[in-house]
Parts: structure tokens; sequence; C-alpha cells
């Protein structure tokens, strides 16, 4: 099999591949580092939201590490520069003022603090998904890679997050307990964006669209199941059903961290073929828990420990792990491996490589 036909296999859970696919990102730092060893020019693009940019960036990188994937997503329009402040800060294309953090860009001055009306969100300018040139890179890189690698466009911040950006997370939230008009006005806006992007990458020709809300804290669901059934489930479906219409293949991945294991049945129920990141270490997120009840509905894509065994673990550490979840995980076929997310700064070269080098060794079928 090639990358593309092991990872259609695995997430369409249409049989067992000849070995577990293998998805990676890296953060800059990292990107950076193995370019220098391994002699790879980088190219970046930056997304319309800074910190998806090293998703959708250095896909030869990670092709020549082992990525069974490429990914790639909206960008910033042709011949656009952010604004920058006295400070420094970025004003990014939805006006959030934005500083670089010691891991993510931060908002530090959200456009709607102060909002109280529906009015307010409606004058607030949006960027246009149909900007010209923000597909450059990716028409450009499907096109390149789209026979021999399998190809993800990256839509996270699809509606929760980009919602509470705009506003600060405190407020929103509160405003959305409270049921203030506004909240739902300004969800449905971002919705209205994230159709404009995902519409034109379905239409492009990827094979996955990679949608995204983290919903889970550590122990549980940052507002309740009830909550997200009423506002955001139907709303998910909606946006599924119309991108699909483009495309009616299109595998539907969903990322949100945390524990989410509530809802993970009312995501496939509407459509959700693909769950990321399977943060492990938080309650519901069991393997075995999760194979057993959802393996014949969904496929999986992640679940290696990204927050204490892949900064601070041994390699043989990693391998065990890394063999485990794909017993259990990959039984059967629809697993993906994957760290639980973005590769930080806070790991090893070494540790990168000696997760690649499991996933190759105890991946095979």
């Amino acid at each position: 099999m090639n990358s593309r036909e092991r990872v259609f296999t695995a997430l369409q859970r249409s049989g067992v591949p000849d070995r577990v696919p293998l998805q990676f990102d890296l953060c800059r730092s990292l990107t950076d580092a193995f370019a220098e060893v391994l002699g790879i020019p980088i190219h970046y693009t930056t997304s319309y939201f800074e910190d998806l940019t090293y998703r959708i960036s250095a896909n030869e990188l990670r092709l020549a590490m082992g990525s069974d994937c490429v990914v790639v997503g909206g960008s910033l329009p042709r011949g656009y520069e952010h604004p920058v402040t006295d400070a420094g800060y970025i004003v990014n294309e939805f006006g959030m003022i934005m500083r670089q953090g010691p891991i993510y860009m931060e908002v530090v001055d959200p456009p709607l603090k102060n909002v109280s009306s529906v009015e307010q969100v409606t004058d607030h300018p949006f960027p246009d998904p149909y900007a010209e040139g923000r597909f450059d890179d990716a028409k450009k890189y499907t096109e390149q890679y789209k026979n021999d690698y399998f190809i993800i466009g990256d839509l996270e911040l699809t509606m929760f997050e980009m919602s509470w950006h705009h506003v600060g997370l405190e407020k929103f939230m509160m405003d959305m307990a409270l049921g203030e008009p506004y909240v739902e006005a300004l969800i449905d806006k971002v919705k209205a964006f994230s159709i404009g992007i995902g519409k034109q990458l379905a239409e492009i020709g990827v094979d996955a669209i990679w949608f995204g809300d983290d919903f889970g804290a550590q122990n549980g669901m940052m507002i309740s199941p009830g909550m997200w059934r009423q506002i955001f489930k139907p709303r998910y479906a909606e946006l599924w059903q119309e991108i699909k219409a483009s495309n009616p293949d299109l595998i539907i991945c969903y990322h949100t961290d945390g524990a989410v294991s509530p809802i993970l049945d009312d995501l496939a129920e509407i459509g959700m073929d693909v769950f990321n990141p399977v943060q492990p270490n938080v309650p519901g997120h069991e393997p075995d828990v999760l194979k057993a009840n959802l393996g014949d509905k969904i496929a999986f894509w992640g679940a290696i420990d990204q927050q204490y065994l892949l900064p601070n673990g041994t390699a043989e550490e990693i391998e065990t792990d890394v063999a485990e979840k794909i017993r259990i995980l990959g039984e059967g076929g629809g697993y993906m491996c994957s760290p639980a997310h973005m590769i930080q700064s806070d790991v090893s070269m070494d540790n990168v490589e000696a997760f690649i080098e499991a996933v190759m060794k105890h991946g095979a079928f």
C-alpha cells in the first residue's frame, strides 16, 4: 500500500492496512531543527489563525520523516500582511490583537470584549473566506501529493474556539450560560466563515477535513453535554452536511481535546468519521473502552500522550505505549497513530524519532 491507500483503509474502516498509518505535527523550533539536520528547506504557510500555521506547513519535512499525510488549509490572502502595533503585537484578520506566548499565540485584546448585542456582532467585520490567494498553497500541495499521500484540510477553531477568542473565554462562557442573544449570533457568523473555508477545501480535492473545537478539560467537559447538544450539535450537523454536499466522499475528522466521552456518540450520530486526538489519561478515554463502544462507528487518530510521555519518557516507555495503543485501537483497522497534540518544544528530537520508530516497528499487521 502507498500512504494514501493505507490511511483510507484505516480511517474508512474498510479493512486492515499493511501497517498503522502515521501522522504528526511539529512546533516551530522542532521543525527548524529537523529541517537543518535533514537539509530540507521549509515553506511556512501562515494560517488565518496563527497557531494553525504549523499544522499546514513543512509537509516536505514530515513526509521525509515518515508521515502518511499532507495537511493543508486556508492561509492569508495573497499579498496580505498583518498590521503590527507599536508594542510589536499583530492584528489578525478578525481584529484580534495577538502576541507570541511561551507556546501559543495569545489574544491580548479581543475585538468584541464589550459585546452585548446581536447588532455589534453583525457590524463587526469578518475576513472573506473567498479572498484571492487564500488557498494557493493548499491547491499546490494537494495537486503535488494527491496520488501518493492522504490529504487533510485543516479547519480547526470551527465554531466554539473562534467565537470565544473574539470575546474572551470568561465572558463568553458566562454569557452563553446566561443565554445572551449575541452568543448564538456570533457562533453562526463563525460557522458561515467555516463553511466558506470548508467548501473550498472540499472542492480543491482534500480527502478529509479536520474540524475542531476543544470542549474538554482534564476531568470533564467545559460546558455540560446538554448545553453542547442544544447549541452546538445541530450546527455541526448542518456544517458537515453543507460541506459534504461539495464532496460526499469526504471523511469528517473531529478534534476536541480533554475528557469528551459524553458527546462522542452524538458526534458519530451527526457524521463524525474519525475522532482526534483521543487524549489519553482522562476519564472515559480508556482505549479498550473506546474501541469496544465506538470502534464499529468511528476510527481513532491520536492517543499518544503529549503531556508526560513524549516530553519525559524514555525511548523504551514510548515504544511500550505506542505498541499498546496500536494493539488495542488498531485491532481490525480503524486507527492512525499520532501524538494527542502538536509535538512541542519540551520534547527532544530523540523522543520524536523514538515515537516514529516505534510506530514503524509495531504498526505492521
